[in-house]
């Protein structure tokens, strides 16, 4: 099997990344860092090697921080973050990682999950070429070459490094014998008929941004860039195999081409933005309604797959942490799509650590974008870090005092007295939720108006694409929790975390009306509550 990364790194990009400095000068004005004033959004930037992240850093007028400081509101980096930092981080920071997402960030753990998904449901993961895992898949590999050569057919696959970057180590094959049998390797049908643009072979790097795991949050960026290969395409044969600028696409390694052609002009050059794509595709009477349809479930339906391992990492590592708090992780992923000749969209890698170099004036301004927008949609305020440090105090002084809203049953209790210490336990869990809920709902305004750019594609205002997503979660979840810890999946199946306010306000006021009659009060009429009644009973029967 492949070796694994060291557990609870996220992986970073390469030493050999993109320039990081500004080629593309912009006209905005760095600010001199000033003393720090109170009440200052704070960041830390020293973990990044990119000038657009500070940049955008200070368009936002956030304070930079010296390096060594870890209390910072905003704390960025480009490379590995431990999960022990991730458990340090206080409830008001913010850190742009999640742990658990190299589960379908490196190549051969995104075969080895996609793989149990489509086993589950085929007919939904049709978006990712056939996948075979070198060593443990080499002998299903070989069977199939033998397949196909009996029925006289050949097809052309592209071998890939499991854990590798850049293009770095990518060849094509035709023939499937002369492949090492114990190297960790990725090996992929190859997809022959892609959609071409002045006869060359292109790819989409699309933003995504994931603000929360609990509950799932994802926004897709409606820019982004388009990479296309160097060499006019023709379809793999024995003789053009070896020429990877025909038939890769990466930047990292077409840009090495003399006929790399840097253009400031958006409708020419190697590389040019989805913005101006979707403009070339409705000018063709295509659908640009159903590319952006077709993009975003492909991206929803990956992240289904990531989101029991994110979930379960992130509460590892925030144990105390409420469920549906606000989230200290966010995430910008760079999703590699490749279309083929009928325009639909094929996954070709997820990069965790998306390069945000700025070669040419195109990468500035869609960078830019990406970053802008996600950080106003983030919501980091200046009150955050007051309100945590209040919480905790008020907190201390509770455990000191022995204080508790619900009293401990005694043994011995009667049945009154514990009827009673059931409705409290009711009430205090229902409060609790509705606070929750009240939260998402201040939290949702709030990105509703300052979106920008990006599109909330999960979740979904369409009821019916929203009840198909979570049908594919719970099947993601059930492959997940095989074996895991009963309490986690108690959790994940609390019908409380499905209600609406006015659902919860239901229940705690006939929890309200059943105190009364408890306590020999004449209760008002409020009006048909039989359904009520049974929900709370069936909901609080293991209490």
């Amino acid at each position: 099997m492949p070796s694994l990364p060291q557990e609870g790194v996220i992986q970073g990009p390469s030493p050999l990344d993109l320039n990081t400095e500004l080629p593309y000068q912009s006209t905005m004005k760095r600010k001199v860092r000033k003393k720090k004033k109170k009440g200052t959004i704070t960041a830390n930037v020293a973990g990044t090697k990119f000038e657009i992240v500070r940049l955008v850093i200070d368009e936002m007028g956030f304070m930079k921080t010296p390096d060594e400081d870890e209390t910072s509101n905003l704390i960025w980096c480009d490379s590995a973050v431990q999960q022990e930092k991730i458990s340090e981080l206080q409830n008001y920071q913010r850190i742009n990682h999640f742990p658990g997402m190299g589960e379908i960030c490196r190549k051969d753990f995104l075969a080895r999950n996609m793989t149990k998904m489509i086993k589950s449901r085929p007919l939904d993961y049709t978006f990712v070429p056939r996948t075979w895992i070198f060593p443990a898949e080499y002998t299903q590999f070989q069977n199939y070459v033998k397949e196909l050569k009996k029925k006289r057919k050949q097809k052309t696959f592209i071998v890939k490094p499991a854990n590798g970057a850049m293009g770095h180590g990518i060849s094509l094959i035709r023939n499937g014998d002369k492949l090492p049998s114990q190297d960790h390797l990725i090996v992929q049908e190859y997809i022959e008929k892609p959609f071409l643009m002045e006869g060359y072979k292109f790819d989409l790097r699309i933003y995504i941004l994931v603000t929360s795991c609990d509950p799932l949050k994802i926004f897709l960026y409606h820019d982004g860039l388009v990479r296309m290969g160097t060499e006019k395409y023709i379809p793999p044969n024995e003789s053009n195999l070896t020429q990877l600028y025909m038939h890769l696409t990466n930047y990292s390694v077409n840009k090495h081409n003399e006929h790399f052609e840097r253009d400031e002009t958006e409708n020419k050059g190697s590389k040019r933005s989805i913005k101006w794509f979707t403009e070339f595709l409705q000018a063709n009477q295509h659908d640009v309604a159903k590319f952006w349809s077709d993009i975003s479930e492909l991206v929803v339906k990956t992240l289904i797959v990531a989101e029991p391992h994110v979930l379960h990492a992130y509460r590892m590592c925030r144990p105390g942490q409420p469920p549906g708090s606000e989230s200290v992780c966010f995430e910008v992923l760079g999703f590699d799509i490749l279309l083929d000749r009928k325009l639909k969209p094929w996954l070709l890698e997820i990069n965790r650590a998306p390069s945000f170099g700025t070669d040419q004036k195109i990468d500035y301004d869609v960078k830019r974008g990406v970053l802008l927008n996600a950080l106003k949609l983030l919501n980091i305020r200046t009150s955050d870090k007051r309100r945590n440090l209040a919480k905790q105090k008020a907190e201390a002084q509770r455990r000191l005092y022995g204080q508790n809203s619900i009293k401990r049953l005694l043994p011995g209790s009667s049945d009154w007295e514990q009827q009673r210490h059931q409705l409290e336990r009711r009430k205090e869990e229902l409060k609790e939720r509705l606070a929750q809920v009240r939260k998402q709902i201040s939290r949702e305004e709030h990105e509703n108006r300052h979106m920008g750019n990006y599109r909330r594609i999960y979740p979904p205002e369409d009821k019916a694409l929203l009840e198909k997503y979570e049908n594919l979660l719970a099947v993601a979840f059930q492959t997940f929790l095989s074996g895991r810890a009963a309490s986690f999946q108690r959790e994940l199946n609390n019908p409380l975390k499905r209600m609406k306010e006015e659902d919860i306000l239901d229940l705690l006021e006939q929890c309200e009306i059943d105190d009364e009659k408890l306590m020999g009060k004449t209760t008002k009429t409020r009006g048909p509550k039989g359904r009520i009644t049974h929900y709370v009973a069936k909901l609080f029967k293991n209490t």
